[in-house]
């Protein structure tokens, strides 16, 4: 852990943004733990709904000549839930982005259906559609490289609970990788079986290890599983 000096003492929950529960704050970093079915940024619909949004304004203290602001590391999907990088500074979202591929992130994944083999890797190469939609190519000049780990940790008559670890990060990376392997994540109406009784999509990201832009001290964060998804693979 940093020195005190680099750490803000984090507010009640109560005063924080509503959707994100912040884990850590200092003058150059705010890591958060976000819901599912929030957006990381804006799109032409949504503005103001989003982690970067509701960040922002936190930062800000309803200040809106502040001058403090936070910049965007990486995103989660909208339904997608867990832990989120934020800097508050370019120099701090700079030294993130450059060295992001080299961090450590894990994601908890209930899929349907089991694994033959319990344990392994995906890779392909990503492509977008332009209808914003992400295939698996054979083509390295079409698609982007993308390597997927997985663990199976819990099995029951119909889903598996997956350890996933995140070797590269392209857009929708391991909803893709799991459909194409037979086994989308459950609630993915996108890459997987529309089914109107899954309450949500379960993706999870619950583990990130990075270095502190400014110390370059290691530090990991962690989130507990969701309680749904526990409750998807009781046997």
């Amino acid at each position: 852990m940093l020195k005190k000096e680099f750490s803000f003492k984090i507010p009640p929950k109560k005063f924080q943004p509503k959707g994100l529960t912040i884990l850590y704050e200092d003058q150059h970093i705010l890591i958060v733990d976000k819901i599912q079915g929030l957006l990381t940024m804006g799109t032409d619909r949504e503005k103001e709904k989003t982690a970067y949004f509701l960040l922002n304004s936190y930062v800000k203290k309803g200040n809106e000549r502040s001058r403090n602001r936070v910049f965007i590391v990486h995103r989660l999907d909208r339904d997608t839930s867990g832990l989120l990088v934020f800097a508050k500074n370019e120099y701090a979202k700079r030294f993130l982005q450059d060295h992001w591929q080299g961090f450590s992130k894990k994601y908890y994944a209930v899929v349907h259906g089991k694994f033959r083999e319990k344990e392994g890797e995906i890779s392909s190469f990503l492509f977008e559609s332009k209808a914003y939609k992400v295939h698996s190519v054979n083509d390295p000049e079409s698609g982007k490289f993308a390597k997927t780990g997985f663990k199976v940790l819990k099995e029951s008559e119909k889903y598996s609970l997956l350890e996933i670890s995140l070797f590269t990060g392209r857009k929708n990376q391991i909803r893709v990788h799991l459909s194409d392997e037979g086994h989308p994540v459950a609630g993915d109406k996108v890459y997987g079986n529309p089914d109107k009784e899954m309450k949500r999509l379960a993706l999870h990201a619950y583990s990130l290890t990075i270095s502190h832009p400014f110390s370059k001290k290691e530090m990991r964060f962690e989130t507990k599983i969701p309680e749904y998804f526990k409750e998807l693979v009781k046997s």
